[in-house]
């Protein structure tokens, strides 16, 4: 039995030089190989990094009270880009996505208007619909939806703005209808034409959308938000106000 332990032992500490002689020992620290492994890996990280970035996800910062009641002005947050689809890198080509823009969703997108700025609004129109606004009072299609969303403020003036008269090639044809002149509260009826969106702001009378730039290409869209993952009230009158003025309670699921 004694000489059984002794083999047993024989064989265990050949096993473990076995194993030393199988593992390379590792580079010493700042020697070339010590760079080129530390090289590869945050380089396959920068790739996985660039990947989640082009096809997955999006980050997006609250910077104009447009969206006010619905999202803050110092709202941070994480958009799917995967649900409608992502653009391919110097292609026109996108991949496919799994959804559709729907009416009420909360869509970041790149503007035409100014280029390179991304943009988010809710969608309200979609291809084929008739929209129009009467008295601050939104239509779609002769019917005035349900939105429980949307914030006024009585003191902003109803004024015209020429930004608006690009609305004049998406009128319908009224033979009564004497010299068009939108104003932010009464414009239309339009005709949002194939492959195009309308977009409104929650903050209806503080918001530059749609009644001024024009539709949203399907294209143009980046994705849907869906969760805040910081935010800070920008507005606080206090030292270091991205930690003093913390909104905790914000972080959690996007509201729709």
């Amino acid at each position: 039995m004694a000489r059984s332990r002794r083999a047993k032992g024989r064989t265990g500490e050949a096993d473990d030089a076995a194993e030393t002689r199988e593992r390379p020992p590792s580079p010493a620290a700042f020697s070339a190989e010590w760079f080129r492994d530390w090289a590869r890996t945050l380089l396959v990280a920068f790739f996985i990094f660039i990947f989640f970035r082009t096809f997955l996800l999006a980050t997006f910062v609250i910077t104009s009270g447009s969206m006010e009641g619905t999202l803050l002005v110092g709202d941070f947050l994480l958009v799917n880009k995967t649900s409608l689809g992502a653009p391919i890198p110097f292609t026109n080509a996108r991949v496919p996505g799994y959804a559709e823009p729907e009416y009420g969703d909360i869509i970041v997108f790149r503007a035409d208007h100014s280029p390179g700025l991304d943009i988010v609004k809710r969608t309200v129109g979609l291809p084929g619909d008739t929209l129009r606004m009467e008295g601050g009072v939104f239509y779609r299609n002769g019917v005035a939806p349900d939105e429980p969303y949307v914030r006024r403020n009585p003191r902003v003036l109803d004024e015209r703005d020429p930004r608006m008269q690009w609305q004049l090639a998406h009128l319908i044809p009224d033979p009564e209808r004497g010299e068009y002149e939108p104003t932010r509260q009464n414009w239309g009826p339009l005709v949002v034409p194939p492959e195009r969106y309308f977009m409104l702001g929650d903050n209806r009378d503080e918001s530059l959308d749609s009644r001024y730039w024009g539709f949203v290409e399907r294209g143009k869209m980046r994705g849907r938000p869906f969760f805040i993952y910081f935010s800070y009230d920008r507005d606080a009158l206090r030292p270091v106000k991205f930690l003093t003025a913390m909104r905790p309670g914000r972080i959690g699921p996007s509201p729709d």
